[in-house]
């Protein structure tokens, strides 16, 4: 028997913001998130206690760097926050103060 794979729901515009991404970084990011939801860890990741407790980066390096942050801790769902294309070494504030934006969205 296998496991029931957890509710993905994407909050504000991140569904959208990864429709937009290449097919290859879709499809790479689809499978990180597919792992998520049977509980397991993406291939590369990082926790952004920043966000949120519990909040995660997929990291996917594909000709560029790309991003999902994410939240699986909820019993209900995983909650994608926010999805972008990184253009420098650090993440941007703008792009963690809107992920811990949706996050408070969440409730708990």
């Amino acid at each position: 028997m296998h496991p029931t794979p957890k509710p993905v729901r994407f909050i504000g515009s991140s569904k959208d913001d990864v429709r937009a991404f290449p097919g290859d970084v879709r499809r790479v990011l689809g499978e990180e998130l597919m792992r998520v939801q049977f509980g397991l860890a993406p291939v590369d990741f990082k926790p952004m206690p920043a966000v949120g407790a519990g909040a995660c980066e997929i990291r996917v390096r594909l000709g560029r760097a790309w991003r999902m942050i994410y939240v699986a801790k909820f019993a209900d769902a995983i909650y994608v926050l926010h999805a972008f294309q990184k253009k420098t070494q650090k993440t941007a504030k703008s792009d963690i103060d809107l992920a811990a934006k949706r996050y408070k969205l969440i409730g708990d």
